[in-house]
């Protein structure tokens, strides 16, 4: 039996959070899990400081510029299953969680064409909390330490 594909990956996330709402963005076609619904963000490019990585993934996914980033979190998933290729994989994926505020009046779209989002956009948290929507993991995590990511 061959040995299952082992992936580590460093992800840097925005927790932008306004009247009630959060900022999330939609996993696209060409992404991982697709139609799953995350948190701006993403990889941390090799040679890439994690606050610039949220800071450019934040604009890439929403096209909003982040006024103030703070380190809040870090978070970690571990599973084994079907991966990005179909195939089997060992994945570990350790989220950096940032408090980021933005203008909220600039309204969310997608920068980046054909990447791994194809929506971003303001969700009430009522909305989240129900578990009518395929959330990351990081956003339970998030949710759970709320106050401390309220106010950027």
């Amino acid at each position: 039996m061959a040995e299952l594909a082992r992936t580590q990956r460093l992800g840097a996330y925005a927790v932008v959070v306004h009247d009630d709402k959060m900022l999330l963005t939609r996993i696209s076609s060409a992404g991982f899990p697709v139609g799953m619904w995350t948190l701006p963000g993403g990889g941390v490019d090799h040679g890439e400081h994690p606050d610039d990585a949220v800071v450019r993934e934040l604009y890439e996914e929403t096209g909003l510029t982040a006024l103030n980033i703070r380190l809040v979190d870090v978070g970690s998933i571990h599973l084994v299953g079907l991966g990005r290729e179909g195939a089997e994989e060992d994945y570990h994926g350790v989220h950096l969680l940032y408090a980021v505020t933005v203008d909220p009046l600039i309204e969310p779209h997608v920068v980046e064409v054909g990447g791994t989002t194809d929506l971003a956009a303001w969700i009430p948290l009522d909305d989240i909390r129900s578990g009518s929507k395929e959330l990351a993991s990081m956003i339970p995590r998030a949710l759970e330490r709320l106050d401390q990511f309220v106010g950027g």
